[in-house]
């Protein structure tokens, strides 16, 4: 199961680096006049010989004979169209402009729906119904538990919706061209889903429309997933018997919540096993580790546009050691499930790509938000993710 993790991991990884590629839904820009893909038109043989005959006998535009009267011309022909030798071409190319795809993500946020409520409805054991001994019945399942796969559903995807729509109306806001969101559903993981993602050309956006781009998305989730982890928080009832196949790891956040909220047999230290959660702080707990996770300043995730766009090439340096540290914890602490996300990260490469104009100065309220953005994994990320016990 450890290995199942960090592959999901790190699938969800590699989906959320799509932001910074061309996708095939996006509005591509036209070149400008005398441009094809984007270099300079060259005169042919031809152009050059008809502009040539063109400029020796005319004055001031003006087409004129051998003996300087002006002479009266023919209009010129339809483009494409041959006119003696001479074949008249556009100089304004238009690339076809391609809509945005809309029932592939349709498609995969109803599969996502289905894949939570499923997770919800199963307690967050998906494949146990189906290798336990005398598996309860799919209508018993529904009867017993379908109020808790519907809400953790409603809580979890309006968490990653509200994040991914976040980037999505930043790119809308900078014309960007961006796809709608795409849920990844996976109904045979504790949590239902790997996430959203979008694809943006991330390059045609300079340094502060990638600031607000890249950090839009965390904020907007943490609107929701801060109170619904609260409410999840708050409806713990710990005084059940702990048990089962795993706790969950709590991220400084929640730490800091249950002292404070302090629910029914809490104690400092003590695990949160499966079979004491609750749909409200599963789908903050999930909500919390997307952010975290997106939130790490490597690569093209959230965190390294911000960290990028706040500290340059710098930037690079930051990214590689955090490389090294996280390669350092998984060798100590032996939480081999992050060692795939690891080597897709080197796979895809640590530094952040150049925007359109680094030079773009953020101001000072956004270079404030951005240091403060960069401390969210430390509150919202977990790393040990679930707990074994022995």
């Amino acid at each position: 199961m450890r290995w199942a993790i960090g592959f999901a991991s790190a699938i969800l990884l590699a989906m959320s680096t799509m932001d910074q590629s061309n996708t095939p839904e996006m509005e591509p820009t036209e070149p400008a006049m005398g441009m094809r893909d984007g270099e300079p038109l060259q005169d042919s043989p031809g152009d050059q010989v008809v502009r040539a005959s063109e400029s020796e006998g005319s004055e001031g535009g003006v087409p004129r004979d051998g003996s300087g009267a002006a002479v009266r011309t023919s209009p010129p022909p339809p483009i494409g169209s041959v006119a003696g030798d001479a074949l008249e071409l556009s100089v304004e190319f238009r690339r076809p402009v391609r809509r945005r795809r809309v029932w592939l993500p349709v498609i995969l946020f109803v599969a996502t729906c289905l894949s939570t409520f499923w997770v919800g409805v199963s307690g967050w054991l998906p494949w146990i119904p189906f290798v336990s001994p005398g598996p309860p019945s799919l209508r018993r399942l529904l009867v017993t538990n379908g109020l808790d796969g519907l809400i953790y559903m409603v809580c979890l995807v309006g968490i990653l919706l509200m994040h991914e729509m976040g980037h999505f109306l930043a790119t809308l806001r900078y014309r960007i061209p961006a796809s709608l969101p795409y849920f990844i559903p996976l109904p045979i993981s504790p949590i239902g889903t790997m996430g959203a993602v979008i694809g943006m050309d991330g390059l045609r956006a300079n340094r502060r429309e990638l600031f607000d781009i890249g950090l839009a998305g965390p904020l907007a989730g943490l609107l929701v997933a801060v109170p619904i982890m609260c409410v999840g928080i708050a409806r713990l009832d710990l005084t059940r018997m702990a048990y089962g196949p795993f706790a969950v790891d709590l991220p400084l956040f929640v730490r800091i919540a249950l002292q404070v909220i302090q629910p029914p047999g809490y104690e400092p230290g003590r695990l949160i096993h499966f079979h004491q959660l609750n749909p409200y702080f599963m789908a903050g707990w999930v909500g919390f580790l997307v952010t975290g996770l997106n939130m790490l300043p490597v690569s093209q995730l959230d965190g390294g546009h911000v960290v990028y766009t706040l500290f340059g090439k710098r930037a690079h340096w930051v990214a590689r050691g955090f490389i090294l540290l996280a390669i350092g914890f998984v060798v100590i602490s032996q939480q081999w499930n992050w060692i795939l996300m690891i080597a897709l990260v080197l796979f895809i490469g640590t530094d952040h790509p150049p925007t359109r104009d680094d030079q773009m100065p953020l101001g000072r309220v956004r270079m404030v938000i951005g240091c403060l953005a960069i401390l969210i994994p430390v509150f919202c990320f977990a790393p040990w993710l679930f707990v074994f016990p022995r």
